[in-house]
């Protein structure tokens, strides 16, 4: 499909693109919210269903876990009702997943919080197989990750609010529970106290559910232009690709997608295993350090959004966001635990809580990763044409990355000690950097 096709295929007359722009920033709003909130929600269920540090972080594989098992199933139903109302099919999954949350408190029970976590991942699978491919579309080819950071910035600000929300609506009438506090209790009081926490989750979730429902009738009215892929790009006619009839016979596409993989375990692992580890050392409010790293991320999309394709090509960003990724990595593994240092220079004005140096660098890797995302979606969905929407299911796939990484950390941890655990990050980074110089322009095998 031709630039001068795909404006005319998403930007008909009479329609405002700030419509769209507007509609689909909600949409990441939307992922960041829910997606974050398993920063606190995991150091939270810890606590609730007493678990190992290894168990809590099957918390994140099972939300992750959905976009592999979901996604060529979401895909087909995508073909079929059509980006926006596969949209609002995705935000009434959601819903669903958020009343399982009822019974989950209620009981407790571990294994029905995974399969909430579950049915919410399933429900940002077709969500984020249609919001992505759209917004990449919506305007010329080099300016998409320019595009998806402003998105990026919405979906962050959502992550950095996220497990604050959480711990000011679930732990407000609580007292500073932590899980030594819980070690110390005579065992009638701590039953009772977990009981309190667990029924504690109700009443946001159900809100969530209801506010998620009505915006899925909401976005079956909405304007929104209609994206058809059913013509093969035109660089394609010059290239051997052209002859190309499976998803799997694009390089870049299955290269990207395998970068992906990398990318979300390396956020997750920043995003959700900081308040884990914060709570190992010792550190106050772990349930709110999430919101350290979203900050970071929302900064970083911030210098992207300023500076792509302006200053800075695609290519180049993603390749500064793996260098800079494996540096901060390597300083997490020789950082110092008793060291306020780098949080007391970068911050230590504002009054904001300052940390120890190993969780400020797991922070700053919100900075790292920021414009990975951004910049991927655009190289990898390049001169697919008809088949847009199975390389989006294939790079949606590519976030199980934040189920299988995380648990692979957790393992690591129970050997070497958290912060070592973290070198499991290295090989990422080398192989999104590998992606950034030679494999996103490899169109042929």
């Amino acid at each position: 499909m031709t630039s001068h096709a795909q404006s005319q295929a998403i930007a008909p007359k009479g329609i405002s693109r700030f419509i769209p722009i507007l509609s689909i920033g909600v949409l990441f709003f939307i992922f960041g919210f829910i997606t974050w909130l398993n920063g606190a929600l995991i150091p939270f269920l810890q606590m609730v269903c007493e678990l190992s540090e290894m168990q809590a972080l099957f918390i994140a594989f099972c939300f992750y876990i959905a976009y592999v098992v979901m996604a060529l199933p979401m895909a087909k139903i995508l073909e079929k009702t059509g980006y926006q109302k596969g949209m609002s099919v995705g935000l009434g999954i959601i819903a669903i997943g958020c009343v399982l949350f009822v019974p989950a408190a209620l009981t407790a029970l571990f294994p029905v919080f995974l399969l909430a976590q579950f049915v919410v991942g399933s429900g940002l699978t077709i969500l984020q197989t249609a919001s992505n491919p759209f917004i990449v579309r919506l305007g010329n080819e080099e300016s998409a990750a320019a595009r998806i950071a402003f998105m990026g910035l919405l979906n962050k600000a959502a992550g950095v609010l996220a497990p604050i929300v959480f711990t000011t609506l679930v732990l407000s009438g609580l007292p500073e529970v932590n899980q030594e506090l819980l070690n110390t209790l005579p065992e009638m009081e701590r039953a009772a106290l977990i009981n309190d926490m667990s029924v504690s989750l109700i009443q946001p979730y159900v809100g969530m559910a209801v506010a998620l429902g009505l915006l899925a009738l909401v976005f079956m009215r909405l304007p929104l232009p209609v994206i058809e892929d059913n013509t093969v790009a035109s660089v394609d006619t010059l290239s051997p690709a052209s002859q190309n009839t499976q998803i799997w016979q694009y390089p870049h596409l299955v290269l990207g997608a395998i970068s992906l993989f990398f990318y979300v375990g390396v956020e997750v692992i920043a995003g959700d295993t900081i308040g884990l580890y914060g709570s190992s050392i010792g550190v106050e409010n772990a349930t709110t350090l999430t919101s350290f790293t979203m900050v970071a991320m929302v900064l970083g999309y911030a210098l992207g959004l300023l500076t792509i394709p302006r200053f800075v090509s695609q290519q180049a960003a993603l390749l500064g966001s793996a260098v800079t990724g494996f540096i901060v990595t390597l300083g997490i593994v020789f950082a110092d635990d008793s060291s306020l240092l780098i949080s007391e220079i970068l911050w230590g004005w504002t009054g904001i809580q300052q940390l120890p140096d190993t969780v400020t660098l797991i922070a700053l890797l919100g900075f790292a990763n920021a414009m990975v995302w951004p910049a991927i979606w655009p190289l990898a969905l390049k001169d697919l044409g008809k088949y847009t929407a199975q390389g989006s299911a294939l790079l949606i796939m590519g976030i199980a990355g934040g189920a299988i990484l995380p648990v692979v950390y957790g393992g690591l941890s129970g050997l070497t000690g958290g912060q070592l655990a973290y070198m499991v990050m290295l090989p990422c980074y080398c192989f999104i950097g590998y992606y950034a110089l030679w494999g996103c322009r490899k169109y042929t095998w």
